[in-house]
């Protein structure tokens, strides 16, 4: 229809051309002009004085018409899904409100850094005032996002503090979100409570910034259900599981039919498509995350169980989640359904390559005795409980940094959302909160439930609450920051400056300077521990905060760095928070770093000129610095 509209146009618009008497682009047929209207080198501007030539035009152009609609679409096309195919909507209006919106986050994500910025990195920091601001602004949250997700995938090298800042603000909204949605799933009656669901919302909170979906997980757990109805159709071609269609409740009720399914299940999961237990890195996050279960093709106990679980149901196979200590497995039953028994299930140990057990086999799978109360089916809660206390464990195992501390934090979210009332765990949050020096507000909200709940944790939270209150006063008062001079007499000695790109001559690793101190300024520990002594010029000497390419933060002498001869960017996850741009050669420190260091940059420049110069063919090469001390690889408490 719209080739015969074109063509009727086209037929219109030589009629035109042809009589003298009329040449009027308002003679065409509309959907004619609708078709030139959006041509895409038109944009919005080019449309919005199109529509202000005339009557004829503008009723063209009209709010709810296709111009409008392929104005919006090509402007913003991550924004297509949310409307249905052909709908009818104000597309001026949605347009208008989407460019508002987008003007509004970048001036807030904008203003962050101003607000923010802290020299030394604090693990963990999070912004809570500003999302809270991005929430109060009672914006369409999908335009939010879009707007966030544009700045994130604007030019690689470019507005990096932006991207740092609107990544977080990312990251908080999507972990909204997946609160608000586990919230919903806990208030469901737990017969329609799906571990894979439940799992997948553990997955998306502590990976807001991936995407994974529910649907996205579920078709590729259709597939492997197909893969095992082609190995059962070869064993057994009238299998009723071959009939059961995707989303159908059906169970097997025969045994031996159930023994089918469990045995084309086993060789499609652990031969076929060779899923195994993650032995020799357990304690990796990534094995409890079920997309990164299904990519890697493997994982710890509970999660491989619950892809088992998933499966089985699928194919008709009634099994159920047993919380056995040390190593979750399912246990399928073997006599009339609903025994309370604990010999008349199997136990499949779904880690081992679903290998089923008996009762006695579990406990010498663990090195003990355990009480029929272990043998239990538990409910998806439970699961999920279980699951984010391992994530708690590992973070908890973690070594003080970034993404430790994050993991920690996520998980304590989680598990405090599904029981609210844990009073280990609540002490837990106000503890991490209080070291890493967020949130005060809210670690006082946590004390306060503590105390409600447990009185005799009255010396506890007696002490968080005094300094807590002293954080929040010195929040009002805050210290200036230190400005840097390069031209200080006591300066001297600093050679490097901010955004010059390092090596370090005994460890080898590359970074980038951030910060710089005349004299290093760690505690007498520290300098004992890191064997300063033990350097040329000892502690006496200018020390630079440096961030390493492996995502740790370090503090080096300065006899131990050079300048890299071939410098690369550095992928650390703070790097945004310093330098709004990589210059190919260098970084370019952002507004409130340069306000610390004023005269950083001109020497970084030169730096960078001179190095250039001297390993040009035919002007030499760099003359290297023997390299005389210690290995300084302690990361810096951030």
């Amino acid at each position: 229809m719209a080739t015969s509209a074109v063509a009727e146009g086209q037929q219109s618009l030589n009629g035109i051309i042809s009589d003298p008497q009329s040449k009027n682009l308002t003679d065409l047929p509309t959907e004619l002009l609708e078709h030139i209207l959006c041509f895409p080198v038109l944009k919005n501007v080019d449309i919005c004085n199109v529509s202000c030539c005339c009557k004829r035009l503008h009723d063209v152009c009209h709010e709810r018409g296709k111009v409008w609609g392929h104005q919006y679409k090509l402007r913003w096309p991550r924004l297509q899904r949310f409307y249905r195919q052909n709908e009818c909507c104000d597309w001026l209006r949605e347009y208008k409100t989407r460019h508002r919106v987008g003007i509004q986050i970048r001036r807030t994500v904008e203003s962050i850094s101003k607000r923010f910025f802290t020299e030394v990195p604090c693990v963990g920091q999070v912004l809570g005032d500003s999302f809270a601001e991005i929430e109060s602004l009672g914006m369409p949250e999908h335009f939010c996002e879009d707007e966030l997700l544009f700045i994130l995938n604007s030019d690689k090298s470019k507005s990096l503090t932006l991207k740092y800042y609107a990544k977080k603000i990312l990251y908080f909204l999507r972990q909204q979100n997946i609160l608000r949605s586990l919230k919903t799933f806990l208030e469901q009656p737990a017969e329609q409570q799906s571990a894979l669901e439940g799992a997948i919302l553990v997955d998306q909170y502590c990976n807001p910034l991936a995407e994974v979906t529910l649907n996205s997980v579920s078709a590729q757990l259709d597939e492997i259900a197909e893969k095992v109805k082609k190995m059962l159709k070869i064993k057994n071609s009238s299998h009723p599981s071959l009939r059961i269609a995707q989303g159908d409740c059906f169970v097997v009720e025969d045994f031996e039919l159930q023994r089918q399914v469990v045995c084309a299940l086993n060789s499609v999961l652990y031969e076929q498509l060779q899923y195994k237990g993650n032995e020799s890195d357990y304690y990796n996050p990534l094995n409890s995350y079920i997309h990164q279960v299904l990519l890697r093709r493997t994982g710890i106990p509970i999660s491989l169980s619950v892809l088992y679980m998933t499966l089985a149901h699928k194919l008709g196979v009634q099994v159920e989640p047993v919380n056995f200590p040390n190593h979750f497995l399912l246990r399928w039953c073997q006599k009339q359904r609903g025994s309370e028994d604990i010999y008349d299930y199997v136990y499949i140990d779904a880690f081992g390559k679903g290998k089923q057990l008996t009762a006695k086999e579990c406990e010498y799978l663990i090195g003990h005795q355990v009480t029929a109360d272990y043998y239990s089916a538990i409910s998806t809660t439970e699961v999920l409980l279980r699951m984010v206390g391992n994530l708690l464990n590992i973070g908890k195992r973690g070594e003080g940094n970034e993404k430790s501390y994050q993991l920690l934090r996520d998980s304590l979210d989680l598990y405090l959302t599904i029981n609210p009332d844990n009073v280990q765990y609540l002490l837990l949050q106000a503890r991490l909160y209080f070291h890493l020096g967020i949130w005060p507000e809210k670690v006082l909200d946590i004390l306060q439930h503590i105390q409600a709940l447990d009185p005799s944790q009255h010396g506890a939270v007696g002490y968080l609450v005094q300094h807590t209150l002293e954080h929040i006063q010195h929040k009002k008062h805050p210290a200036t920051p230190e400005v840097k001079k390069r031209s200080a007499a006591e300066h001297v000695e600093v050679q490097y400056s901010v955004g010059l790109i390092m090596k370090h001559k005994r460890s080898g690793y590359n970074c980038v300077i951030y910060g710089w101190d005349p004299k290093c300024t760690m505690s007498q520990e520290w300098i004992t521990t890191m064997r300063v002594h033990q350097l040329s010029s000892g502690a006496n000497q200018p020390f630079y905060n440096v961030l390493v390419q492996d995502g740790t933060c370090r503090y080096a002498a300065q006899e131990n760095l050079e300048p890299h001869s071939a410098p690369l960017e550095i992928g650390h996850p703070e790097v945004g928070r310093y330098f709004s741009e990589f210059a190919n050669d260098h970084y370019f420190a952002n507004e409130e770093l340069q306000t610390r260091y004023p005269e950083d940059m001109v020497e970084t420049l030169a730096t960078v000129q001179d190095l250039y110069h001297r390993l040009t063919p035919g002007s030499g090469t760099q003359d290297q610095a023997p390299a005389t001390d210690q290995n300084n690889q302690q990361a810096m408490a951030m």
